[in-house]
This record gives structure tokens, C-alpha cells and sequence, in this order.
């Protein structure tokens, strides 16, 4: 069965997704909630961080958490 991703929130009563997609009647669906708390924030950060600067060499100048922010 293919797999398919969208970004969707929830408005206080019912989850709306974000793109426009088909779904047939009856479709399963696989709901995850993601948190959102500032620790899970701060560690997303850490790790773009790492990720992004290893994407760059030695003589490269290095960023910061800050650069990343903006």
C-alpha cells in the first residue's frame, strides 16, 4: 500500500490537512501528533545545526543556531 505524507493541523474540533489531496471513502489514515515544546524545538535546532554544518568543509564559515533562527 503506498504511503503518502501531509501536513495538516488541528483547529480545536476536527483535523484539517493543509494540501489539497484525494482520499476515497474509507481510506485508513495514520495519525501522528507532534508536540510542539520548546525541548523538542531546542533539539531540532541542535541536530539542523550539526546536519547543516556538516554539509559545509573545513574552510567554510561556520553558523550558529542563530543563523539557523532567522
Amino acid at each position: 500500500m503506498p504511503m503518502k505524507s501531509v501536513i495538516a493541523h488541528y483547529d480545536g474540533q476536527r483535523v484539517c490537512l493543509d494540501e489539497e489531496v484525494t482520499i476515497a471513502p474509507e481510506t485508513k489514515l495514520l495519525v501522528t501528533i507532534l508536540e510542539d515544546s520548546d525541548r523538542d524545538r531546542e533539539e531540532f535546532l541542535r541536530l539542523a545545526g550539526a546536519a547543516f554544518a556538516d554539509s559545509y568543509g573545513d574552510d567554510e564559515i561556520e553558523y550558529t543556531e542563530a543563523d539557523l533562527k532567522r
